[in-house]
């Protein structure tokens, strides 16, 4: 798996566009977000659809095509520099078909900011554009808003990305040994639902895969990680880093069937690396080559994650 293109890194006074390309957003939340934006010198431009929601499926910020348009619109804005999504929970899957992605891939590398949901656009960002994005807090989520750490990690990657290259974890190795292998992943769901699509790569081979989830049952969590084996998805990967797994069934349950999944896979696998869900969440860069050393419980960028 090669290393993706890297995006520069944001300068004060740089213009941000803030989309909503999956659940609809809270207006105090969004305003809340944007706040910490302008605090940050930044110039945050809000896409026209941001506070829209669907007709009909109310779990959508507006029609397939609207938020499509503002994520297109915003990333081949010239004058854009970073787009950061406004928050996860539905509805990528259903707008990706509809963006030009010539046009996305003419308009340049810029950043790219999101989880949850986002993780089908990580996706198509890697295989349809070849850029680096970030797993990170978004601009309406209530962990930008309220926790420092969360703000603070984002803010060093946006801005002095060399001095975030190492990540450390809070818990133990489940398999020891050290990997290397470009990062990849997002919220383990999503990438089960993204296979067989045509933004899915073809597989993990090559990468240090993290994985996180929120709200789901041991059995489909069972589920998901035997999908991706059954699939061959996982043949080859380096190395695997877990990340969050809130409103989850018991932890040690996690861990026991992360083990009995993908113990056998042969590579070091490290838990509780902060990133996901879970408060105070660290942003990730994929696409960026690293090494993981389960044992240390530290993930090093070859390179930080923006130019």
């Amino acid at each position: 798996m090669k290393a993706l293109v890297r995006p520069r890194r944001l300068a004060p006074g740089a213009r941000v566009a803030v989309v909503a390309p999956s659940g609809p957003v809270p207006e105090e939340r969004l305003q809340a977000g944007l706040d910490i934006l302008r605090g940050w010198d930044l110039e945050p431009v809000v896409g026209p659809h941001v506070l829209d929601r669907h007709g009909s499926f109310d779990y959508l910020a507006g029609t397939d095509a609207d938020r499509a348009a503002d994520l297109q619109s915003a990333w081949c804005d010239p004058t854009v520099d970073a787009l950061l999504c406004a928050r996860g929970g539905y509805g990528v899957q259903r707008m990706t078909g509809l963006l030009d992605w010539d046009a996305l891939r003419a308009a340049g590398p810029k950043v790219f900011l999101g989880f949850s949901d986002i993780t089908a656009l990580h996706e198509a960002f890697a295989t349809r554009l070849g850029l680096v994005t970030l797993h990170g807090p978004m601009a309406a989520g209530i962990d930008f808003i309220k926790n420092a750490r969360a703000q603070e990690h984002l803010r060093a990657t946006l801005f002095e990305p060399e001095s975030v290259r190492t990540l450390t974890s809070s818990g133990q190795a489940l398999v020891p040994g050290r990997a290397r292998g470009v990062l990849l992943g997002g919220c383990l769901s999503l990438l089960a639902a993204d296979l067989g699509t045509p933004h899915a790569r073809p597989s993990a081979r090559g990468g240090l895969l993290c994985l996180e989830d929120v709200n789901e049952e041991t059995y489909r969590l069972d589920r998901y990680l035997t999908q991706l084996l059954r699939a061959g998805w996982l043949d080859g990967v380096t190395g695997i880093l877990l990340g969050s797994w809130e409103r989850c069934d018991p932890y040690d349950r996690i861990r026991a069937l992360v083990l009995d999944r993908l113990g056998g896979l042969g590579v070091p696998i490290a838990e509780e690396f902060g990133f996901g869900h879970c408060e105070g969440a660290l942003t990730v860069p994929f696409g960026v080559p690293a090494e993981l050393d389960a044992e240390a419980g530290t993930l090093t960028l070859d390179v930080p994650a923006l130019a």
